[in-house]
């Protein structure tokens, strides 16, 4: 799945406008980024987490002349997949769409800061 196809996805389920889901899937990767810079670790329930793993600086090789090379020091976006996201992938039987497959259930209630508010064209 590229970029393109995910904002796709997003506005065939979210009815919002290409250049919306565009803004939507640009935000949320640009959130994940300065959050990685930041040294934050970001949490997603169900689906796993990013963080970043240091490099020590090491000595290396150069494979042409067989030179001795200093590798500086290096920070490593690391993503760890969750349990639930392991347990998906591997249920038995395939999914043609992703219609047919499961989906993982989200829930923010009893999250501090959680306004309680309803899903988004549903009235109470």
């Amino acid at each position: 799945m590229t970029k393109a196809d995910l904002v796709e996805e997003v506005v065939r389920v979210t009815n919002v406008s290409k250049k919306h889901a565009e803004i939507i899937v640009n935000t949320v990767f640009s959130s994940i980024i300065d959050a990685l810079r930041g040294e934050d670790k970001i949490e997603l329930r169900g689906f796993g987490s990013f963080r970043v793993r240091r490099r020590r600086p090491r000595l290396g090789r150069n494979p042409k002349t067989g030179d001795q090379v200093a590798v500086p020091e290096k920070r490593i976006p690391y993503f760890k997949p969750g349990k639930e996201l392991k347990d998906l992938i591997n249920l038995e039987g395939s999914f043609d769409t992703a219609d047919e497959a499961p989906v993982i259930e989200t829930s923010t209630a009893g999250v501090a800061g959680d306004p309680g508010l309803p899903e988004p064209g549903v009235e109470s």
